[in-house]
C-alpha cells in the first residue's frame, strides 16, 4: 500500500525525541510527491519509536534497533553486519534508510557486507577510501535509472536539452527510482539543486510497473554490486526536479537554462605536452 499523507493519523503515537515526535517528523512529509512512489508503509504500524514501526515487516533481513544499540566503539556498518541490527533514530534520516531496508532488503545487505569487508580489511580511519566513499554516496544520494537509451545517452553527455527537451517523450518509458535516503530527507523540502549520483547501470526498463514493487530491481542491483565495480565511482549527476513530472516549473523549458545546476560537461583535460 503506497504512503499517503493521510496515514499520519496510523503513527501519531510514535515516541517523541529531543521534543520532537515522530509524528510531527512524518507529517513534514508529502508522500504523494512522484519521487517517493515506490515506497510503502505498513497500514497500521505499532505504537512506539520509528524502529518498533519498520519491525512489523517481518521478511526484512534486518531489524531496526535504537538509535544508542551499537557499542562505542564499533563502526556502524560493522554492527550492522555483526548483529542484524540497524540502529534507528526517531528523524526523517533514519526512518527514510529504513524504507529503503524494506523496499531494497538486498541491495541494502549487499552494500553492508561490501562496507563491513573493507572496515575489516583496512579498519576504521580518518580516509575511508575509494570503495567505502562509493557505498557511502549511492546510499545516501544514489538514484537508479530505468530509461530507453536515448535517454542514458544524454545523461552521460550532460545534454540536458537532449535529456529533458528533445527526447521528454521517452519518459513516459522511463524510471528515476531514489535509493539514497539523505536525498529523499532534502526533498521534503524541495530545492532546485538537489541532484542525485545516478547508478551507470543499464537496468530494464520494465522492472516492475511505473508505480510498483521493485523487488525485481532489487535483485539484479545486488547481484550486480562489487567492490571492484563501486572503486571506479560509476555515477552520474542527475538534478531529479528536471525530471518530466517531478515538478511543476520543469514544463517550461526556460527551467533548464539554469547553468548553476544543469551545468554543462567538463571540458577534456589538455593532453600532457610531448617529451
Amino acid at each position: 500500500m503506497a504512503v499517503n499523507a493521510m496515514m499520519v493519523s496510523d503513527v501519531a503515537c510514535f515516541g517523541e525525541k529531543n521534543g520532537v515526535s515522530a509524528a510531527a517528523l512524518l507529517a513534514q512529509v508529502d508522500w504523494a510527491q512522484p519521487w517517493l512512489a515506490h515506497l510503502s508503509w505498513p497500514q497500521h504500524p505499532p505504537a512506539g519509536s520509528v524502529a518498533d514501526a519498520l519491525n512489523v515487516v517481518p521478511s526484512c533481513p534486518v531489524r531496526f534497533a535504537p538509535g544508542d544499540a551499537a557499542p562505542a566503539g564499533e563502526a556502524y556498518e560493522a554492527f550492522i553486519r555483526r548483529t542484524g541490527q540497524v540502529p534507528t533514530r526517531d528523524n526523517l534520516h533514519d526512518l527514510f534508510n529504513g524504507l529503503v531496508w524494506l523496499h531494497f532488503p538486498r541491495t541494502k545487505a549487499r552494500l553492508n557486507e561490501l562496507q563491513a569487508a573493507e572496515i575489516a580489511r583496512q579498519g576504521v580511519g580518518a580516509v575511508r577510501g575509494p570503495v567505502r566513499d562509493a557505498i557511502t554516496l549511492f546510499d545516501e544520494n544514489g538514484a537508479l535509472l530505468l530509461a530507453p537509451e536515448p535517454l542514458w545517452q544524454a545523461l552521460l553527455a550532460r545534454d540536458w536539452g537532449a535529456l529533458f527537451t528533445t527526447h521528454r517523450t521517452l519518459w513516459a518509458q522511463a524510471r528515476l527510482v531514489l535509493f539514497g535516503h539523505a536525498l529523499m530527507e532534502q526533498l521534503v523540502a524541495p530545492r532546485k539543486n538537489l541532484t542525485a549520483h545516478v547508478l551507470v547501470e543499464r537496468l530494464a526498463p520494465d522492472m516492475g510497473p511505473c508505480h510498483g514493487p521493485v523487488t525485481a530491481l532489487d535483485e539484479a542491483l545486488a547481484a550486480r554490486l562489487s567492490a571492484e565495480r563501486l572503486a571506479t565511482k560509476p555515477f552520474t549527476p542527475l538534478p531529479v526536479l528536471g525530471v518530466p513530472g517531478w515538478w511543476a516549473a520543469n514544463a517550461d523549458p526556460a527551467f533548464y537554462a539554469d547553468t548553476g545546476v544543469f551545468r554543462p560537461p567538463r571540458p577534456p583535460k589538455p593532453s600532457p605536452p610531448a617529451a
